[in-house]
């Protein structure tokens, strides 16, 4: 497989773990990018985009990143509460009145943030157009009586994230979830990162499929086995309803809809930008760093049946647990995204990662390939 890109010759160890990857004849299409203080260091990609496998992998290849798009929701939240226009742990319904309903009065930012206001999944099922109906969704959510007593507990809330987090910044911005967080987050930036595509970007997005054969690691197989025999489950319900979420990525309306919980659409290059963004205080004040990579949560997740921690709007790397480390740094913070893709920070080595790819893995964390291009860009940088 030919490599395309630029890379220092320090991490030649890394560009050739990048060129394994493409020994498996499933893997269709992949980028990753590298910066230490926000220098790029390696910037390669290999490939294919499209769904024939015809078209070359490019230097603007663009693809849903799916729950990568969580931390930049949280960031341009986080910039709203440095700005004094949201507070953490002011109740949602001090914005967004009718969200008191069914004893989520006490419900706040913070526990939206940390997947701790027992909202992971709504309880009723939804047809299928709900998912691009927003005010079918939020007001849903807003009626929804939680899973748990808010704050007692945490589950991961895959898609309802967006819908949550994202009506407070309609509300409290003036303007759509996805422009806030773009002109906010990747604008500044000049970075190539969308929430709510532009139809004239479609051409240069990577269409998604799923590797076959492979059933993952035992909390994907937990998770399945939920999904398969009890359909009411927390665990079912927050990824299969509306029963499209699971299906829509490669629709033209999914693309268009600015869900920030998992239909951001960019590259590795611009999700390395975004982290360095971070390490270098561009897009937060230190104070709000520390909150969004302080541990706020951490343990059996209801959601995902695995442990996680997380900070806010960001998952926290658990160094004793396989599927939950970034395979960096203990400080470590990032997100990954479903199938594969994943962009983090590691602050001690001033290193900001991503990697992406179009042939969707079935691990519920980190997936092993992302993994492995760490773990070789830490021996490089020893």
């Amino acid at each position: 497989m030919q490599i395309q890109g630029y890379y220092d010759l320090k991490f030649e160890a890394v560009k050739d773990a990048f060129a394994e990857l493409f020994d498996n004849p499933q893997e269709r299409g992949a980028a990753l990018c590298i910066q230490i203080g926000g220098e790029t260091l390696v910037d390669i990609w290999a490939g294919t985009a499209d769904k024939d496998g015809a078209e070359a992998w490019h230097s603007d290849t663009i693809l849903n990143l799916f729950s990568c798009t969580k931390t930049l929701t949280a960031v341009a939240a986080l910039q709203l509460v440095g700005e004094g226009k949201l507070e953490l742990d002011l109740p949602v319904a001090h914005y967004w009145p009718e969200f008191a309903a069914a004893g989520k009065q006490h419900v706040t930012l913070r526990h939206l943030l940390s997947h701790s206001a027992g909202l992971p999944a709504l309880h009723a099922q939804l047809p299928g157009e709900a998912l691009y109906d927003w005010t079918a969704m939020t007001d849903a959510l807003a009626a929804e009586q939680p899973w748990w007593t808010p704050g007692e507990a945490h589950g991961y809330a895959p898609i309802t994230y967006g819908w949550l987090v994202g009506e407070l910044l309609r509300r409290v911005d003036g303007r759509g979830p996805g422009e806030s967080i773009v002109n906010r987050v990747a604008r500044p930036l000049g970075l190539d990162l969308h929430v709510g595509l532009a139809d004239s970007e479609f051409h240069r997005v990577a269409h998604m499929s799923r590797a076959k054969g492979n059933l993952g690691d035992a909390a994907a197989q937990r998770l399945l086995k939920c999904f398969m025999s009890e359909p009411n489950a927390v665990s079912t319900r927050a990824f299969t309803n509306p029963p499209s979420v699971l299906t829509s990525t490669n629709k033209p309306e999914w693309r268009r809809m600015a869900q920030p919980a998992a239909n951001g659409h960019g590259n590795a290059r611009s999700l390395a930008g975004f982290y360095s963004g971070l390490l270098d205080g561009r897009l937060l004040e230190p104070e709000l760093i520390g909150e969004l990579t302080r541990e706020h949560r951490r343990g059996e997740d209801r959601t995902l049946l695995t442990a996680t921690r997380f900070g806010l709007g960001c998952m926290l790397d658990q160094p004793e647990v396989a599927n939950a480390t970034y395979g960096a740094g203990p400080k470590a913070f990032g997100h990954p995204g479903a199938g594969g893709s994943i962009g983090f920070a590691d602050p001690e080595r001033d290193l900001s990662f991503a990697f992406v790819c179009n042939s969707l893995g079935p691990y519920v964390l980190m997936d092993p390939r992302a993994q492995r291009l760490a773990r070789v860009t830490a021996v490089c940088l020893e």
